[in-house]
C-alpha cells in the first residue's frame, strides 16, 4: 500500500436521536458522530411499521383480492 493516500482510521462513539450508543471505526473527523436512526429504532429492525395509506389502495386491493 501507498503511504500517505489512505484516510486516518480512528475509533468513533456514534450517538443516536433514540438514547443508543455504539462504538465503531470512521475516517470522519471528531469523537462523536450523531446519528437520526440506528438499528434499535429502525422500523424494519423494530416490525414496527406503520402503513401510510391515504387514498385507500391498500383497502381497495384487499376488496379486489378478497382478502
Amino acid at each position: 500500500m501507498k503511504k500517505g493516500i489512505h484516510p486516518d482510521l480512528h475509533d468513533v462513539t456514534f450517538v443516536c436521536s433514540c438514547g443508543n450508543t455504539f462504538k465503531g471505526t470512521s475516517t470522519k473527523p471528531g469523537d462523536t458522530i450523531k446519528l437520526d436512526i440506528c438499528n434499535k429504532c429502525h422500523p424494519v429492525c423494530t416490525g414496527n411499521f406503520k402503513t401510510v395509506d391515504t387514498s385507500g389502495r391498500v383497502d381497495k386491493f384487499k376488496k379486489k383480492h378478497n382478502l
